[in-house]
């Protein structure tokens, strides 16, 4: 919302909030006593001025019916306006309004329910079934299964095991669980996600500040062209009337009444963000609503963007080994090491007793080698194979993924490919993105180029670099922007990619709920991880933007109408309260519109 110098008459505090509340005048609200009031009393243009001296106007004339209607009407607009206004602000507020009231912690050996504010990092709390974790944390119980539709709009429970995160927010629904406390109250992903949705409404979009300045602006002239309305045309016209000449311009001062522009407008962009909130993406401010719009070209990271950034085993080849017997010599190795690779090839089902290593020893850039079985067993790379005299199949040189050569007694006994695995909804993706219209679309990545460019091929991307540095995705996404025509989304996870994310028209995080790097840099936050959620932000920014247009053509051009006619004495009040009251009435129904869409 728009900060202005003002000083607060309650508790003297300056820097006061700017707020839209019922009918079309503008309220203040102060960041310290959070109280409302009144603008200033030079304030004089506002609708109910407008509305009083149209009133007034019409019971001078004899006009009691009209004059009647005239205050009715505005007076019932005003309250339909007013409950649109506020659902609108409740629905993004309630969407994710869920954090708990209570929390039961662990002290001095028994549970106890305190609020969430008094916990301490390191506590464990205890969640019963049904209630709402109040607290981010690491799951303590073996497993639990999660409601987390209120952070991330995904209706299907998540199963988690022991050790993974918890979010704030997320429903328990299977038995009771314990979890031990990683963030304090004030810092819980849910109290972020709720300070950044409520706090969306400041960045106003260029149209929103158009239409608020233009209001200021256009309601005087129209008061100021009024007047003129009632007594220019006693100098031009012969048979000139007082009284027709003011109706005339009591109609002008109905008309001239910017409600249906100055509240559908913005409520059309609360709408937008309320949409996208409930479907797990989170925009920063209305103009990346309409940033998003005018997006045609479309940069993405690979490793946990269009892939899952978890290694998997994508292929077992065993040379004179059965293949389990091979597996549990490469296990009884990789069980020694912590890397990434060791930890996807632990997670094979290998039938029978495992093998136990020892001497194991590691030999840097190349791999290990130790005693499995009484057998000297070496896992790594091919220059481990080269410098043990080891001849490796010819075949493996043509496989772009990772590759984890085994020997075992110096002989070559097999290999494991490893592979990065493609997002369920990737392919989908990039098909949908070419639908909605961006044509350019770009994969850059710090992994192998080969990879990449394998990757960019499954996924029918027409450009793909690989082997970058964070400063190179920089240095391409600047090139790109060189062209004026080019209006450029970054996707990526919102951590190596954060300069990236800052530089591009449009910012996109796959940052799911614990990044605090993706909430403080990206323009738009995708809570799920699902890079399909981009095309569904699209669908949603394009809805909006047609609801604010329809709306600015509804009100300008049945405005402008009204206007004429009335100069011309073609026009009843009963068509002003029309073209001000029932105008803004359809454009807030329209506006309400996208609250009740759906863009799967």
């Amino acid at each position: 919302m728009l900060k202005s110098e003002i000083t607060c008459p309650n508790c003297g505090h300056k820097k006061i909030e700017e707020m839209l509340t019922n009918a079309c005048q503008f309220f203040y609200e102060c960041d310290n006593c959070k109280k409302v009031f009144k603008p200033s009393e030079g304030d004089v243009f506002t609708e109910f001025f407008l509305m009083s001296i149209a009133t007034i106007g019409a019971f001078i004339i004899g006009e009691y019916p009209e004059g009647v209607a005239v205050m009715l009407f505005y007076a019932v607009g005003e309250l339909f306006q007013g409950a649109a206004v506020n659902r609108a602000k409740g629905n993004i507020k309630a969407l994710l309004d869920v954090r708990p009231k209570e929390v039961n912690v662990f002290r001095n050996g028994d549970y106890k329910s305190i609020f969430p504010e008094s916990v301490s990092i390191g506590e464990k709390i205890q969640v019963r079934v049904g209630e709402k974790i109040p607290l981010d944390g690491i799951l303590l119980s073996e497993k639990a299964s999660l409601n987390t539709a209120a952070l991330t709009g995904e209706s299907k429970p998540d199963s988690i095991q022991k050790e993974a995160k918890v979010y704030a927010g997320s429903i328990n629904l299977e038995s009771v669980i314990e979890v031990e406390v990683t963030n304090k109250f004030e810092d819980s992903s849910i109290t972020r996600i709720l300070d950044l949705v409520q706090n969306a409404t400041a960045r106003k979009s260029k149209t929103e500040l158009f239409i608020r300045q233009f209001a200021r602006i256009y309601t005087p002239i129209v008061v100021f062209l009024a007047i003129g309305v009632t007594f220019i045309p006693y100098f031009l016209v012969e048979d000139y009337v007082f009284r027709d000449w003011l109706y005339r311009a009591l109609i002008f001062l109905v008309i001239s009444c910017p409600c249906a522009l100055v509240i559908s407008i913005p409520l059309g962009y609360f709408g937008g963000l309320g949409a996208a909130s409930k479907n797990g993406i989170l925009f920063k401010g209305a103009s990346f609503l309409d940033a998003m719009t005018k997006i045609n070209t479309l940069v993405m990271d690979k490793t946990g963007t269009v892939t899952k950034g978890v290694f998997k085993i994508k292929e077992v080849k065993a040379i004179d080994w059965k293949e389990t017997e091979f597996m549990q010599y490469l296990m009884a190795m990789e069980g020694q090491s912590r890397h990434p690779i060791a930890k996807a090839i632990l997670e094979y089902k290998a039938e029978g007793k495992g093998f136990e290593a020892t001497e194991v020893s590691e030999i840097a850039g190349k791999g290990l080698k130790g005693i499995v079985n009484g057998k000297t067993v070496l896992v790594g790379n091919k220059a481990l194979m080269t410098t043990n005299s080891i001849d490796v199949p010819t075949e493996t040189e043509s496989i772009v993924e990772s590759i984890v050569l085994v020997a075992i007694d110096n002989q070559f006994a097999g290999y494991v490919v490893i592979a990065d695995e493609l997002k369920e909804d990737a392919k989908d993706t990039i098909t949908s993105l070419h639908k909605v219209g961006i044509k350019n679309i770009i994969m850059l990545s710090g992994d192998k180029d080969s990879i990449t460019q394998q990757i960019a091929k499954e996924l029918n991307v027409e450009k793909a670099k690989g082997g970058l540095l964070p400063e190179d995705k920089l240095n391409e996404v600047e090139t790109l922007k060189q062209n004026p025509e080019n209006k450029v989304a970054f996707i990526g996870n919102g951590i190596n990619d954060a300069p990236v994310l800052a530089t591009s028209n449009v910012g996109i995080a796959m940052g799911g709920l614990g990044s605090d790097v993706a909430i403080e840099t990206a323009d738009v936050i995708i809570q799920t991880d699902q890079p399909s959620k981009v095309i569904t932000a699209i669908k949603i920014s394009c809805s909006t933007r047609r609801i604010v247009l329809q709306n600015i053509v509804l009100a300008f051009g049945i405005k402008v109408i009204v206007l004429i006619l009335g100069a011309g004495g073609l026009a009843t009040m009963w068509e002003a309260v029309f073209a001000d009251v029932g105008v803004a009435l359809l454009a807030i129904f329209n506006a309400v519109r996208l609250q009740r869409m759906n863009w799967k």
